[in-house]
């Protein structure tokens, strides 16, 4: 099983389309997941140019690159956040609008539904993304936390999402919801309420990333294992916690790539995560989609690591076993 090794072009978006496209054939990979920001894939453009797409292919199919997926993780997340002027810089300029919460959150909702469109248009079926949450804030049960306002959260993803979803199955394409702390789901328990909340719609799964669970403490196998039919794509990426009895695992309002952190994201294989049991339970779930790289890491040079990090997935890779180890037994005795 010779899964396609690709590269998630959102920590890459200072860079023009063109010169990614080299620079990731450059690096080693088969593929590219392309951000929608920056100009990597402009949704509105998509939608508004008959050759925008075209185009784009074009430009991959030269580059002898694949593309499985496009991601809309910052509309995502502003369909359900509450919106303060953080969002302001990572949102376009005509989602953001005149910045009133309830007008982006809607701007945010439609521009979903416009990347299904696109995504059909480009001929990709997953679009992985965020969802933003209205009750993260709610994390630390003090003040006490009244039940309610949790069901409330996960009342407003149905809200908000049922419609979105709706669009994403005329077009047929899937949402892929990257757990993740800030989303609506960010742990095994919280993606069991995203899925009752949209009544197990099969337009909505997962991008697994077990960077995001580790330093949570959970486990990214128990993971794919419990969503082993919701497992829309995959990113490998890393991260190692730092506890030293100084910072908690909250980290202490320190930034990314600061030293006192309790944890930060790692080049893929020089954290914790055991990717060996996870692409042995991708095989088992028999999961033939892109291994997306992801490659944050502030202590290194990003194009080193992104070559580096192609090399170690394509080298962790391997396809399951179509026999018993022992079979020969049982042959020689047939």
């Amino acid at each position: 099983m010779a899964r396609p090794v690709t590269l998630f072009t959102g920590q890459w978006a200072d860079l023009p389309f063109t010169e990614m496209v080299q620079k990731t054939k450059g690096f080693g990979y088969d593929g590219i997941e392309l951000a929608c920001w920056g100009d990597h894939f402009e949704v509105d453009k998509a939608l508004a140019e008959d050759d925008y797409c075209d185009n784009k292919r074009e430009a991959l199919d030269q580059a002898g690159l694949q593309c499985h997926a496009i991601s809309a993780h910052l509309a995502g997340q502003a369909v359900l956040d509450h919106i303060d002027e953080r969002h302001q810089a990572i949102l376009p300029d005509y989602v953001w609008g005149d910045g009133d919460p309830d007008g982006v959150n809607q701007r945010a909702a439609e521009e979903l539904k416009n990347t299904a469109k696109a995504a059909q248009k480009f001929g990709v079926e997953v679009v992985n993304g965020f969802t933003g949450s209205s009750i993260w804030h709610l994390l630390y049960s003090f003040p006490p936390v009244p039940p309610s306002m949790i069901d409330a959260g996960f009342d407003l993803l149905a809200e908000r999402f049922n419609p979105i979803l709706d669009v994403f199955g005329e077009c047929g394409v899937r949402f892929a919801l990257e757990v993740h702390p800030t989303e609506i789901a960010f742990d095994i328990y919280t993606a069991e309420r995203a899925l009752e909340a949209l009544d197990h719609r099969p337009e909505f799964g997962f991008n697994f990333d077990p960077s995001h669970l580790i330093w949570q403490g959970v486990d990214p196998v128990k993971f794919l294992r419990r969503f082993h039919d919701r497992i829309y794509h995959v990113h490998i990426k890393d991260a190692l916690v730092t506890l030293d009895g100084m910072s908690g695992i909250n980290c202490s309002h320190l930034n990314f790539g600061d030293p006192r952190r309790g944890w930060d994201f790692r080049s893929p294989g020089r954290g914790g995560v055991n990717f060996e049991e996870i692409i042995r339970a991708l095989n088992d779930l028999g999961y033939n989609g892109p291994l997306s790289i992801e490659w944050e890491d502030s202590g290194m040079d990003r194009e080193f690591g992104a070559a580096e990090a192609c090399a170690f997935t394509k080298k962790l890779d391997f396809s399951p076993s179509t026999r018993a180890f022992d079979a020969a037994f049982d042959d020689a005795n047939d």
